[in-house]
């Protein structure tokens, strides 16, 4: 049975283990090691202490004994963050035996089942459990009862740099965004990261901008430097010279010069080919 088919039938099996329930001092648990979620919304927590305060903790937290003979949390690790709000000395728990493998895997399924982790949390909680499993991507999937692209677009926000990370984290910008960003290096993601901010940027915008930076610059059209130069009768000389050499070469054109008090024109006359020959 895979660690996945273990966790539905535990979650089943919660009703049969009340006999297993435990009061256990706060001190003594401590949060899971493989925890994905890294923030935690403080506005919530109070609700749910609020919540708990009154109509009192519905659901016992999962907990395992480790190696430290600490009480790792396995699942429920909001409702223990809630009542060291309320300032309980102890909380209601069930303790199973786990391996450090099935506690960090159910630790991570826990949390990916309440869809509320942001999408780094949850790239990396996916990148975790498929090295841990071993799986590949489309099993991986399946057994999250997701899409393979869904999974596949998680994970490559991993790719992105560090700030652009951040910045889906917080919610500044989408993950649409960073998706956008990955075809360029970590310098140009950051530097359009703060395009995307200072001119608040939609996808639409940003995958735009991306595209221009892709593009190859075109390059400016040559210049003879001779014409840069101030001296009117070195330019003028320049360019007999090379008439003169094309017409040396089997070039065909009527070249003609015209001095007024205003201005020097030099005019290269070129007939068209015959279009009906």
């Amino acid at each position: 049975m895979s660690i996945f088919d273990r966790f539905v039938d535990d979650k089943s099996a919660m009703a049969s283990d009340q006999d297993q329930i435990q009061e256990i001092p706060l001190k003594q648990i401590i949060p899971n090691t493989y925890q994905p979620r890294r923030q935690f919304d403080d506005v919530q927590l109070n609700e749910l202490a609020q919540s708990i305060q009154v109509n009192g903790l519905l659901q016992p937290i999962i907990v395992r004994l480790n190696d430290d003979q600490k009480y790792e949390i396995i699942a429920g690790e909001r409702r223990f963050r809630a009542v060291e709000l309320l300032n309980w000395e102890k909380i209601p728990a069930i303790v199973r035996d786990y391996s450090n493998q099935e506690s960090a895997a159910l630790a991570l399924i826990e949390n990916l089942q309440r869809e509320d982790l942001n999408p780094i949390e949850e790239a990396q909680a996916y990148q975790q459990l498929e090295q841990m499993e071993q799986l590949p991507q489309k099993d991986l999937a399946r057994k999250l009862g997701k899409s393979q692209s869904y999974v596949a677009n998680k994970l490559r926000l991993l790719k992105l740099a560090q700030p652009v990370q951040q910045a889906i984290i917080t919610g500044t910008i989408s993950q649409r965004h960073g998706r956008a960003l990955l075809k360029l290096s970590a310098k140009q993601q950051e530097e359009v990261l703060a395009k995307i901010m200072k001119r608040k940027l939609t996808v639409k915008a940003t995958e735009k901008l991306v595209q221009q930076l892709q593009q190859p610059p075109t390059s400016a059209t040559r210049q003879i430097r001779a014409l840069k130069s101030k001296n009117a009768k070195l330019s003028i000389n320049t360019i007999r010279k090379s008439v003169s050499l094309a017409q040396q070469n089997g070039a065909q054109f009527n070249y003609q010069e015209i001095d007024t008090d205003q201005q020097y024109q030099m005019i290269i006359t070129v007939k068209k080919e015959d279009q009906h020959g």
